[in-house]
C-alpha cells in the first residue's frame, strides 16, 4: 500500500496569494501571509493548520519559510507593487 501524503496540493495562483491575501483573525489579523512571523507558522505546524484555503496557504507558507526560499515570492512581490 502507498504511503498517504498529508501535505495539500498547491494550486498554481498559490505563490500569488501568499503575497496578496491577508491573515482573516488572530494576533496578526490583517497581515500578509507572506509576512508571517516563522514562529507563528511554527505553531500552526505544531497545533494544526485551519481547514480550507487558509490553511492551505498557512501551510505552503511555512514549508517556504521553515526551508529558507522566502526569496521565491519577491519577484510576485515587485510585480504586486508595479
Amino acid at each position: 500500500m502507498a504511503a498517504h501524503s498529508a501535505r495539500p496540493t498547491m494550486k498554481p495562483d498559490d505563490l500569488v496569494l501568499l503575497v496578496t491575501r491577508s491573515m482573516p483573525y488572530g494576533k496578526y489579523e490583517g497581515r500578509l501571509i507572506a509576512d508571517l512571523p516563522g514562529d507563528y507558522l511554527g505553531w500552526f505546524a505544531r497545533k494544526g493548520f485551519p481547514k480550507g484555503e487558509i490553511g492551505r496557504l498557512l501551510a505552503l507558507m511555512h514549508e517556504i519559510d521553515h526551508n529558507g526560499l522566502n526569496a521565491l515570492l519577491e519577484p510576485l512581490r515587485r510585480n504586486r507593487e508595479n
